[in-house]
């Protein structure tokens, strides 16, 4: 993947910002739900699994806003730590309540797809704590 993006960087440069921000929420989205559900997989308690989804969501855009010299998103205000979070309880709560493995992996995606689209687009953010 890195040397694609080697190759092609003149033709990623030129994608709008939207483009990335879909790209970005679709991975992860992706890495939350295979995190809580591999953390399942281990027999991990379902709240640790949630915890170790949403770690595993967040990891990858924190190392590559770290990469890119940048704040990573997951420390401001933004809904992003919490759509991971979001999507891997869904998945959860679908496994609890007997949905088959992949429907429960795609609406907890969808759940966090939509979630941190949603927060972008309407400029949702978590509540800031205000300066004395």
């Amino acid at each position: 993947m890195g040397g694609v993006a080697f190759v092609f960087h003149e033709w990623v440069l030129g994608w709008s910002g939207s483009t990335l921000i879909v790209l970005d929420a679709a991975g992860l989205a992706l890495f939350a739900v295979a995190g809580a559900q591999k953390a399942l997989n281990f027999g991990i308690s379902p709240f640790v699994a949630m915890l170790m989804g949403t770690i595993t969501g967040v990891g990858g855009g924190v190392l590559r806003d770290i990469v890119l010299a940048r704040v990573p998103v997951v420390l401001q205000a933004d809904l992003y730590a919490s759509s991971a979070f979001v999507g891997a309880a869904v998945l959860i709560v679908g496994r609890r309540l007997g949905v088959p493995p992949v429907a429960a992996a795609l609406l907890a995606g969808a759940a966090c797809l939509s979630l941190r689209l949603l927060s972008v687009h309407f400029g949702w953010q978590l509540p800031k704590v205000l300066e004395v």
